[in-house]
């Protein structure tokens, strides 16, 4: 617990300082219940609450309620005290801690606003539509279940073959003989074409149900495969992909917004020299036989 506290402790800085101008200009709320205080400060649920949010990834998973809370907690209490002694020493009024601060503003709001936006397009209307048009761009996909024996050469693949259609189980074949230590039995469940190598699909998507293959050649060696089942592909539904659907909307719409904002402002960057003017070239030529012009620096000609 000790080392997790110390851990913690690192990153009181910022964090530490919205504990103290919370806690100072009350806007923990009148609701909010103290759970501390630190030189008369209050530390409160709520902000508790937003330890949780931004610490709890740095504990480790075995510690859990209530544990998991008092060491937040410890860690809200250090944050207080070290920033009031940073602040009685002025470490605050420098112009560097200014910038940092106003760094970490800008990034909260930024992700404060972004989570609003991503909040506000995460509807149920949104979501729908979006698997919608998801699902209706997808082409029906055969899919094929099947079963193989890999060996390294090709009469080893004609005596497992000649096993098979001697009337022994393929399955118990391939966990005798096969080379694929992946597929139990040799079984390799449901696959679409474009999950195997061209050699290997060609050959299993030309059978039916239940029948074997001749020996095939591919990169990984010589194959027997026993086709199982076949089938169309179905697109998921919702309810199995509604997690990933809410992301995408969610991305896209933080997405969508920054690029609106972005056209949006007015944006002047000075980090790269500006271009040279359009008759630059023109100029040069008629210079004939002048002195050939510098090298360009290296700065220049990474550009």
């Amino acid at each position: 617990m000790r080392d997790t506290v110390a851990r913690l402790r690192l990153r009181a800085g910022v964090f530490g300082l919205a504990v103290v101008f919370a806690s100072a200009f009350g806007v923990a709320g009148a609701k909010a219940k103290v759970l501390a205080k630190v030189n008369g400060v209050e530390i409160t649920d709520q902000d508790l609450d937003i330890a949780r949010e931004d610490l709890s990834g740095n504990l480790p998973p075995q510690l859990q309620g209530a544990d998991r809370d008092r060491a937040l907690l410890d860690n809200l209490i250090v944050a207080v005290i070290v920033s009031q002694k940073a602040e009685a020493e002025k470490m605050g009024d420098t112009p560097d801690f200014a910038r940092k601060l106003a760094y970490q503003k800008e990034k909260l709001l930024t992700e404060t606003y972004l989570s609003k936006i991503a909040k506000e397009s995460s509807t149920e209307a949104n979501i729908q539509k979006t698997y919608d048009d998801v699902a209706k761009a997808q082409k029906p996909e055969p899919e094929i279940h099947a079963r193989h024996i890999l060996v390294p050469t090709e009469d080893e693949a004609k005596k497992a073959l000649a096993r098979v259609k001697g009337g022994e189980d393929f399955a118990k074949v391939a966990t005798e003989l096969s080379k694929d230590p992946g597929s139990k039995g040799g079984d390799l469940g449901w696959f679409t074409k474009d999950r195997m190598v061209p050699e290997f699909a060609d050959a299993a998507f030309k059978l039916e149900p239940g029948q074997v293959s001749e020996p095939v050649k591919t990169q990984f060696g010589w194959h027997i495969i026993k086709v199982e089942e076949k089938r169309t592909k179905e697109f998921p539904k919702l309810d199995q992909v509604r997690d990933q659907v809410e992301r995408y909307v969610m991305q896209k719409a933080e997405g969508d917004e920054v690029v609106k904002l972005r056209a949006q402002a007015k944006i002047e960057r000075f980090d790269a020299p500006p271009p040279p003017p359009a008759d630059a070239g023109k100029a040069d030529a008629k210079k004939g036989d002048a002195a050939p012009a510098a090298p360009a620096t290296p700065d220049a000609t990474k550009k």
